[in-house]
């Protein structure tokens, strides 16, 4: 009985792409997305409490677009140089540093300047991760090790504004989104010291390329068709991101509380996480094109069916939705790695993400505008950008078979 248990768990393990590096980027992954998902779910919230104006929410979401990408191409470049172990806890320092800012210094002001090194940690590093799931695990094991990866961070994401919307509840907007960023303090430090332990650094060392302009070069034309499609569907994303909990929470007639605000989220990532594994499984079998299309159409859905979400039965609905548009993100996330070249795949990675973000962190500006005029202008310009992202991939994306 004890053999075939442990065979099945070997087994599944195995099948998991499950590898004692990846377990330790997972656990970073839980320990500082814990945390920082505790707050920055409510930043916008707590800005308004602050004094900062829906201005300052556009900010906020301006800078964590333009600055997750400029973080992107170092972050990536620091990782093929260093290795991810030692970038990591760099990564982790700054981090670190956010949360004590937005603690010590209680204003809106300084809430977006700590969240400008905090809210980094994600962005910068993405690629650092996906460059060890791509150097640990086959071809075959890719899309499966990127969809641990993604299904893990929903972990956090769904159990994080719980926590955050339980503390708003019980110490008010501005109180209860300090101590949720104490928390988070605390988990980055356990973080930082879990992936000493658990992380083996790599012997292979890389000279990669510190030159944008020439790695832009060595992107093959189908990466180049997929940037472009996500560009468009990011608009489609951004525009309306920082002001779902403001329609939720102030502008529908029958808002949720915090707590309730939490728990629609646990649904949406709850709902993500359902789907990775079989979809994973499928497309590191087969083709990529129809998962990442399938997604791009789900994000083209969800600004329209929020615009029609007025109670929380049909929110419950909308995030539903929302949680079914990570159905192909690993997929896209694998086949970004696969077209990268050797040697800088982390730092690819990084640069597609840099383009990326830069141009999307326009419609983050320009959503707080849009909502200023109109939520419903900001929702439906929104679904736009997501027809015209899902055409172009649908006509221009390549398709990638994988070799088994």
């Amino acid at each position: 009985m004890l053999t075939k248990l442990k065979e099945a768990v070997s087994k599944a393990i195995h099948f998991l792409g499950l590898r004692r590096n990846i377990v330790g980027i997972l656990t970073m992954v839980i320990l500082v997305g814990m945390g920082e998902r505790m707050a920055e779910r409510f930043l916008p919230i707590y800005l308004l409490a602050l004094g900062g104006g829906l201005i300052s929410i556009g900010v906020l979401n301006g800078l964590t677009n333009l600055l997750s990408a400029l973080y992107s191409f170092p972050g990536g470049y620091l990782s093929d140089k260093f290795g991810t172990k030692r970038a990591l806890i760099i990564f982790n320092g700054m981090s670190i540093a956010g949360y004590l800012i937005v603690i010590l210094v209680p204003t809106w002001i300084s809430a977006i300047f700590g969240a400008v090194l905090f809210l980094s940690w994600s962005a910068i590093s993405l690629p650092a991760s996906m460059s060890l799931i791509a150097e640990v695990l086959p071809t075959t094991k890719r899309t499966m090790g990127v969809s641990m990866h993604s299904l893990v961070r929903r972990v956090p994401m769904a159990l994080g504004p719980l926590l955050g919307g339980f503390f708003i509840s019980k110490w008010g907007e501005v109180v209860g989104v300090r101590y949720a960023f104490l928390v988070a303090l605390a988990m980055a430090v356990i973080a930082a010291i879990m992936q000493q332990i658990l992380i083996r650094e790599s012997q292979i060392r890389y000279t990669p390329q510190p030159n944008p302009f020439r790695l832009f070069k060595q992107m093959t034309i189908s990466m180049k068709y997929l940037l472009v499609s996500d560009i468009l569907i990011r608009f489609c994303e951004q525009i309306p991101y920082a002001f779902v909990v403001i329609w939720a929470m102030k502008t529908i007639t029958h808002h949720v509380s915090a707590l309730q605000f939490g728990v629609l989220t646990a649904i949406e990532m709850i709902t993500a996480m359902l789907v990775y594994v079989p979809v994973a499984y499928l497309a590191d079998k087969g083709r990529k094109k129809p998962f990442v299309l399938i997604t791009f159409a789900i994000f083209t859905c969800f600004p329209l069916f929020l615009m029609i979400s007025k109670t929380i039965w049909l929110l419950v609905i909308a995030f539903v939705i929302r949680g079914l548009k990570e159905f192909g993100e690993p997929t896209r996330k694998a086949l970004i790695m696969d077209l990268a070249p050797e040697g800088a795949k982390a730092s690819a990675f990084g640069l597609y993400y840099l383009i990326r973000d830069v141009l999307v962190s326009f419609a983050a500006f320009g959503g707080a505008y849009l909502w200023r005029y109109s939520p419903y202008s900001n929702l439906l310009i929104a679904a736009m950008f997501g027809v015209m992202g899902t055409l172009w991939f649908a006509v221009m994306g390549k398709d990638i078979k994988i070799a088994v």
